[in-house]
């Protein structure tokens, strides 16, 4: 059992905190070499950089889901805070000390007088490799994106379960919290707000309900980051770090896995950037290759909707908090927020898309174009043959496969885990599209009667391109999952695939134009990508 700690109340001692945020932004404060204090400000605590040492206090504040208000809420907040963020990124943090007044009046961190407040002390780093900035910059490559999920996926492995869940406790109060916000400031987010985030936001966690307890029965409510932005992530040494995980409150932070990866496909989707959302999810999902997560994508419109909705409560309180320009600049995020909210929880029908066609004529690559499109945000789960028998066989993802992976009682066993991995996340709700050769009519009905079973609407692409064309491909491919090599593609053609029924579209130019074709017989001609 994960035990919510709750630090205890007392009354607050009578030290006016500007003095002590005057004392930290000092240069004086941490040795004459220092020449000036660089300050950073959030809704609940004030940073201070200085040198190579960064010095983070808590604000004196309360609000419904944080509460900083006396001195021994605060110094509780920074001891957590160590513990909970220092195994993870233990070249950021370095310990919680006090503030003390020494007996000549002054103040000082970590000396011997009475304590007057608490600091987090840390190492500096390069502010730089922040992933918002990076996501700005334009520098949220696909190798880094994936080196972050792997990361992610390895932290919630080691996360504590909290084995008393029961799935829907935990996220009611947060739906119920965020309605009364929404409506609290109508000024801000229009008259109707909350009502509407109410009703549609209860009508998905009714619909979930099933789904996240047993979700919590199969060890999915653990006690994860909490706060998984983009500008709780920074890139040291080349490799991607999780730091400032809540710490206030084991509540908001001893939740479902996928809620907490939920706030960086938000993040990721607010700020136009689909495709990125998409690969980070199917990621994920490769990396657990577990039904109970991809059953886990009924809620997700639930988990995105309310980590925007949070934001928008963030920026809502910041806007209370400013004055001018700057607490205008804040309504404005979060009327973006609160809007995301509501989009997040509108659904469409389930579809199912397969693309299938010989080995190089770029199924995978058309596939992963289109999922950001398909279904509702962040897209459809990609399911790739290639990547299942890598898994059926237990091999790393590059690693070449013999020939016993490839006899057809072996390829039987892939494609019914794809129309396995198909129903369930249809079923769920989402959008799934499959790429595989699918060479044999039984395979391409077998994969429609999986989407008519789940009652989704189905719509197969099949690719062609000349056999130059698809052995120059595959010839030329490197650090991919396909095995395909030359003589699998003559050995293709020679075998031939009977008629197909499917929707014909021709491979054999750009990917550019074969993607842009590919949603000309979607009907998506003129959808730009997430």
């Amino acid at each position: 059992m994960i035990e919510r700690k709750t630090p205890p109340h007392d009354t607050d001692v009578a030290v006016d905190q500007d003095d002590i945020i005057a004392f930290l932004a000092d240069p004086a404060t941490y040795g004459p070499s220092r020449e000036k204090v660089e300050r950073v400000e959030t809704h609940g605590a004030i940073v201070f950089l200085a040198g190579d040492r960064v010095h983070k206090l808590k604000k004196a504040v309360r609000f419904p889901y944080m509460d900083f208000s006396t001195l021994e809420r605060r110094r509780a907040a920074c001891l957590r805070e160590i513990e909970i963020n220092r195994p993870q990124a233990p070249q950021v943090y370095i310990d919680a000390a006090p503030v003390t007044r020494e007996p000549d009046g002054t103040f000082a961190i970590g000396g011997r007088g009475e304590p007057v407040d608490w600091v987090v002390r840390m190492n500096r780093f390069d502010q730089a490799g922040l992933f918002d900035r990076l996501a700005d910059e334009g520098r949220l490559d696909a190798p880094l994106l994936i080196a972050l999920t792997d990361e992610i996926r390895r932290f919630h492995a080691r996360a504590e379960v909290d084995r008393d869940a029961d799935g829907v406790s935990w996220i009611r109060p947060i739906v119920a919290e965020l309605a009364e916000a929404l409506a609290s400031a109508a000024d801000i987010f229009g008259a109707g707000a909350g009502e509407r985030f109410s009703q549609a936001a209860t009508a998905e966690l009714d619909r979930s309900g099933h789904c996240l307890r047993l979700r919590a029965r199969r060890n999915c409510v653990r006690r994860c980051h909490g706060d998984l932005h983009l500008r709780n992530i920074v890139l040291i040494d080349g490799r991607p770090v999780l730091f400032d995980a809540i710490e206030f409150d084991e509540a908001l932070a001893t939740i479902d896995t996928l809620y907490d990866l939920a706030f960086l496909i938000m993040d990721l989707s607010q700020r136009g950037m689909g495709p990125q959302a998409n690969l980070v999810l199917n990621r994920y999902l490769h990396l657990s290759d577990s039904a109970i997560d991809l059953y886990g994508l009924a809620a997700m419109p639930l988990f995105l909707a309310c980590r925007a909705g949070v934001r928008a409560m963030v920026a809502m309180n910041r806007a209370r908090q400013a004055d001018g320009a700057a607490a205008e600049a804040a309504a404005d995020e979060a009327r973006h927020y609160c809007a995301h909210a509501l989009g997040m929880l509108a659904r469409g029908k389930p579809r199912l898309i397969a693309v299938g066609g010989l080995s190089g004529t770029g199924k995978t690559t058309l596939a992963a174009a289109l999922a950001p499109g398909i279904g509702a945000a962040p897209g459809a789960v990609h399911l790739r043959s290639d990547l299942e028998r890598k898994i059926m066989f237990g091999a790393a993802e590059t690693e070449r496969l013999g020939p016993e992976a490839y006899t057809p009682q072996a390829s039987a066993r892939v494609y019914d885990v794809l129309r396995q991995k198909a129903r369930i996340a249809l079923v769920a709700g989402a959008g799934v599209i499959v790429d595989a050769v699918f060479s044999t009519a039984e395979e391409r009905r077998d994969i429609e009667a999986a989407a008519r079973s789940a009652e989704a609407d189905f719509t197969g692409l099949w690719l062609n391109a000349d056999q130059a064309t698809m052995v120059a491909r595959v010839e030329g491919r490197r650090g991919d999952a396909s095995d395909a090599t030359a003589d699998v593609v003559r050995d293709q053609i020679a075998r031939g695939t009977g008629p197909v029924g499917w929707t014909c579209i021709d491979a054999g130019g750009s990917p550019a134009d074969t993607l842009a074709a590919a949603r000309s017989a979607l009907g998506q001609a003129d959808e730009a990508d997430r």
